[in-house]
């Protein structure tokens, strides 16, 4: 059986340490904002996409409706 102690000193508390050359962080740095900046502009796209077609169904909605209640006047009317 285990005891607190031992799996305190059997864990190492350490973490693995990269080093890399400024020129190699600028160039990590570098491809990290043009994947963030690909991905912006492809949710823009997407956005944009799904506005449009959500303002098509309105529209075509609204024409439905006009349509109905122009319907109930001429009928009313009668």
């Amino acid at each position: 059986m285990y005891s607190m102690f031992d799996l305190l000193f059997e864990t190492p508390s350490y973490r693995p340490v990269y080093v890399i050359s400024d020129s190699e962080m600028k160039e990590l740095k570098k491809n990290q904002h043009q994947e963030e900046l690909d991905e912006i502009t492809k949710q823009k796209v997407r956005l944009e996409d799904a506005f449009k077609a959500q303002l098509k169904h309105l529209e075509e909605r609204e024409k439905e409706v006009k349509k109905e209640l122009k319907l109930f006047s001429a009928s009313k009317d009668k």
